[in-house]
């Protein structure tokens, strides 16, 4: 109502959904100060058969439904004596009576045709919950039977503390004869004496949102109107399934997978090593549907640009993070997570999401950019935005719009720490959300770019997107929002700068397949890894691809950089066997060095190691040594490169990754040599085995295992056990694990929901981190 802020109503605990309570049968005898106590038989009858309203239009404030009981025949109590027959005025004030409404009837029910039909019945609750531009139902009870003759009706709808019709905020429904597309509406479908239902219509713009909803009633001719206030709230969401709707995909398939699918998959490492891990996203989980309408009212967004999605995904990857705004999560980079939860240790959005909510809106800690990014997946599929995790292997950060990642070094090739501020992470995960784009020139709809991430701030605050990708592939980095940055971490070049003597650097090598690799997100319909590159860019080495980065430097602060090729004959890049080094072990790499020209070539490889945050900041070098190569014309040699684990077990970091850099000068032609190659070290995963037949309302168990990689004890072991539909999320505190040792547990729960469920379990502990399982379940009707 206007003035008030409107909340989904919950029980107790604060963030859900309320159950579904029985009907509660009031009576209700009420006599105004000054009203006659003497009334005819007539007006007796019709008071009693109207107990839910007033002749003169107040409303009653009842919390609970009312269900009324009529008697079967106008025939008086046994209390009243007989009644008379009315005389002539009494019969015409009869006919006269005002209509008004007894009761409304959202018909919300999960199994009912409005959240069937608009793909909601897997929210949480009995609220009604529904997509804009296509038509719901509502059924009312009315005092008498409604007249089209006599009788006037219309729907009101207002969300925001401060509804206006110009807005869109506040949206008056007229009762009408035909539906028409684009506007909202109500007809009647349907009447049963006193009953009536109306289909509703709402257009494709709608505003989203938690709506009030009035009724009100008034005769065709004359005045008096009588409203009636339902207790019973509305839930407007965006629509992919409406082809007028700016966030329509026109895949069924792909909406099962970007807005129904409530699990996924979430890709980190190296692009030689990706590991993956399961989220619980928990869109329709209690709690999470109010804890999104909380963010939105949160971020002072006025609800009239509710209805635009490039607005709303705006607001929402500034509101995931806590930077500016005290959002949802707060981000920590340090390792330090004491008074906060590891990001590592999260396996899902619901534990979070509830925790904002319920706290009215302090953030949780801790998260990273994983984190982040499942939280975004969560709270856009949760408001109907098709939404995917995406992660992008070798992530460029670029800090000065040069739309490179440049890398400096002085006189002797040591790198200069102050000037290297931007960064390659070895992997980044963001976000893409599906909609046309409007506000942009045709072509660049579909799956735009957003990362709640605080990285860099965008008009004055710590958010990124939403940016085509289609633009960033065609580097128009000119178009909104924030594509120069995206476009840097998928597609710059890395140029290696050299001081001079007089203070100014000279270019002297560029790699132009440094960043953007293996860029991954869940395919659709199963837990297969999907490479999404070629969206983001076309094929290396292309054409296309060096016009696209071409394009976009003109508009960074390098454009000079392409100015000269450079010409090249030695070469030297580093390979791994399989999947890589293991935690635990020696790690080994293979340096590959190759002589393209025809005359020999010599020359001396700088190498050094540094354990690296996956942000690409190096906490420090812990190996070092030179390399002397000696090379036959056109001969390729490979050389073995060792790193103890001795060397590295007390210096790893979050991620457990390296950064091995190379650089060196060929003796012959001077020609610079430099490369630098991230690698992790593998973590055990944990295995998860079901035991026992699982079905609705039967205990079952699972039985978790995990085996120490590492020769030393790990301290404070924790294990996060969670599964949708199978169990809550919670701890298990197993304490120190000695090495290379075992430990086995049981978990035991009854499964809540049928259908493929996900049973996820992680460990946290402050040695070793993304060690996670996920087990597949299938869980069969009582």
């Amino acid at each position: 109502m206007p003035g008030e802020r409107l909340t989904v109503r919950g029980t107790s605990e604060i963030g859900r959904f309320h159950g579904a309570s029985p009907p509660t049968r009031v009576e209700l005898t009420i006599q105004n100060e000054g009203e006659k106590k003497e009334e005819s038989s007539c007006k007796r009858w019709f008071r009693k058969m109207c107990c839910c309203k007033r002749q003169n239009g107040t409303s009653y404030d009842v919390t609970d439904k009312v269900e009324l009981t009529k008697p079967s025949t106008p025939a008086p109590l046994i209390s009243d004596p007989p009644k008379p027959k009315p005389e002539n005025g009494e019969a015409k004030e009869f006919e006269e009576v005002k209509l008004a409404v007894c009761s409304v009837d959202l018909l919300s029910s999960k199994t009912g045709q409005n959240r069937q039909e608009h793909h909601t019945d897997l929210y949480h609750g009995d609220e009604l919950i529904v997509r804009r531009g296509q038509t719901f139902q509502v059924e009312l009870e009315l005092n008498r039977a409604f007249s089209a003759d006599t009788d006037k009706l219309h729907l009101d709808l207002r969300t925001g503390p401060l509804p206006l019709v110009s807005k869109g905020t506040h949206v008056i429904i007229p009762l009408v004869e035909d539906l028409k597309e684009s506007r909202w509406a109500a007809k009647i479908i349907e009447e049963t004496g006193n009953k009536i239902k109306l289909s509703v219509s709402s257009p494709p713009n709608a505003v989203i949102g938690l709506y009030g909803l009035t009724v009100t009633t008034s005769p065709l001719k004359g005045e008096g109107a009588t409203t009636f206030t339902s207790s019973e709230n509305v839930v407007v969401l965006f629509n992919p399934w409406c082809e007028a709707d700016t966030v329509f995909l026109d895949d069924e398939e792909e909406r099962k997978e970007y807005v129904l699918n409530d699990t996924g998959r979430i890709y980190y490492g190296t692009e030689k090593q990706i590991g993956a891990r399961t989220w619980n996203f928990g869109q329709f989980h209690e709690g999470i549907l109010e804890a999104c309408l909380f963010i939105l009212e949160k971020s002072e967004m006025p609800p009239s640009g509710r209805g635009d999605p490039v607005n709303v995904v705006r607001v929402i990857s500034a509101l995931i993070n806590a930077q500016d705004d005290l959002g949802v999560l707060v981000g920590n980079w340090s390792g330090n997570y004491a008074d906060g939860v590891s990001p590592a240790a999260w396996s899902s959005s619901v534990e979070i999401l509830r925790k904002y909510h319920a706290s009215n809106g302090t953030p949780v800690s801790y998260g990273q950019c994983w984190v982040f990014s499942g939280i975004t997946t969560t709270v856009l599929r949760c408001l109907g935005i098709p939404a995917r995790s995406v992660t992008n292997f070798q992530s460029a950060h670029d800090t000065d719009v040069s739309l490179t990642t440049d890398v400096y070094f002085d006189e002797n090739l040591e790198p200069i720490d102050y000037l290297n501020s931007d960064s390659v992470w070895n992997f980044h995960v963001w976000n893409d959300c599906w909609m046309a784009r409007p506000d942009l020139p045709p072509g660049h709809g579909g799956w735009q770019a957003v990362d709640s991430t605080p990285q860099e701030t965008s008009q004055g605050t710590f958010r990124c997107g939403p940016a085509s990708v289609n633009a960033i592939r065609s580097g128009q980095v000119y178009l909104k929002h924030d594509s120069p940055f995206v476009f840097a971490e998928v597609n710059s070049d890395k140029i290696y700068w050299q001081r001079n003597l007089d203070g100014t650097f000279t270019q002297f090598h560029s790699e132009k397949k440094a960043v953007g690799h293996c860029i991954s997100t869940k395919a659709v319909g199963s837990d297969e890894r999907a490479d999404i590159t070629h969206l983001y860019k076309h094929p290396e080495d292309s054409e296309e691809e060096r016009i696209a980065v071409e394009t976009a430097s003109r508009y960074g602060s390098k454009p000079e950089v392409y100015a000269s090729p450079l010409a090249e004959d030695v070469s030297v890049e580093v390979k791994m066997d399989g999947e890589g080094p293991r935690m635990g072990a020696d790690a080994q790499l293979n340096i590959v060095v190759k002589n393209q020209s025809s005359e020999p070539r010599r020359a001396t490889l700088h190498s050094q190691v540094a354990v690296m945050y996956y942000t690409g900041v190096l906490k420090g070098a812990i190996k070092k040594e030179e390399i002397s190569v000696e090379l036959l014309p056109n001969e390729e040699k490979s050389i073995e490169w060792v790193l103890p684990y001795q060397q590295y077990q007390n210096q790893l970091v979050d991620q457990a990754a390296l950064m091995l850099t190379l650089s060196g000068k060929v003796n012959e032609t001077k020609q610079v040599l430099a490369n630098q190659t991230t690698f992790r070290l593998r973590t055990p995963d944990l295995n998860i085995t079901p035991l026992g037949e699982a079905v609705v309302g039967k205990e079952m168990a699972a039985k978790i295992t995990f085996t120490n990689p590492l020769p030393r004890t790990l301290k404070d072991v924790v294990f996060r056990v969670e599964g949708l539909g199978l169990q809550k999320g919670h701890e298990v505190v197993v304490g120190d694990v000695s090495g290379h040792s075992t430990v086995t547990l049981t978990e035991h729960f009854i499964p809540t929901q049928p259908g493929q469920r996900k049973l996820v379990a992680s460990l946290d502990c402050k040695q070793l981190t993304q060690v996670h399982g996920v087990a597949d379940i299938v869980v069969l009707e009582k």
